[in-house]
C-alpha cells in the first residue's frame, strides 16, 4: 500500500509491523534449519521431494505454502504448477510461500542454496515491510502532534 489509509492507525500500523517481524522471524529459523540440519526429517523436505522428483515434463514450478504459528514457520502444503500463476484465493490463505523450479535429481546442496536465496529473499521483503509500516505509524503520529 502506499501513502496513508485515513483508517490506518498508529497502533494496527504497529500491529501489523510486529506480525511482519514474526512472520520474519519463523522464516529466520526456518531458514537456520535448512541451513544447518539433514534435510530428513525437516519441515522443507517435502518441498525438496516435490523439487527434485517430479517430472519436469509436465510441472515446471513447486511452492512451499507457510504460515507462522507462534513464531514457528509451518509448511501448510506443497503443490505443483504446470504454467501460470496461483490463484490469489489460495496465496491469500498462507503468510507466504517460496517457489523452486522443478529440477529433476537436484542434489540437496543444491536445493539448500537455491531454498534459501529465496527464504532469504522473503525475510528481507517482510523486514522491509515492518519498517516501512512503523515508518507510516510514525507519521501519523507525528501528523495527530501537529
Amino acid at each position: 500500500m502506499t501513502g496513508t489509509d485515513s483508517s490506518e492507525s498508529p497502533t494496527t500500523l504497529r500491529e501489523d509491523a510486529a506480525r511482519y517481524d514474526e512472520i520474519a522471524d519463523g522464516l529466520e529459523d526456518l531458514l537456520a534449519e535448512l541451513r544447518d540440519e539433514e534435510l530428513k526429517d525437516s519441515r522443507l523436505e517435502g518441498l525438496f521431494d516435490e523439487v527434485s522428483s517430479s517430472d519436469p515434463n509436465i510441472w515446471n514450478i513447486v511452492s512451499a505454502f507457510i504460515d507462522v504459528e507462534d513464531g514457528e514457520a509451518v509448511i501448510t502444503d506443497e503443490s505443483k504448477l504446470a504454467r501460470g500463476s496461483w490463484a490469489p484465493e489460495i496465496i491469500e490463505g498462507c503468510d507466504t510461500l517460496i517457489t523452486l523450479d522443478i529440477e529433476y535429481g537436484m542434489m540437496p546442496d543444491e536445493f539448500k542454496y537455491t531454498a534459501g536465496k529465496k527464504l532469504t529473499q522473503r525475510i528481507e521483503e517482510f523486514r522491509e515491510q515492518a519498517a516501512e509500516t512503523r515508518e507510516r505509524a510514525d507519521e501519523l503520529e507525528r501528523r495527530a502532534d501537529e
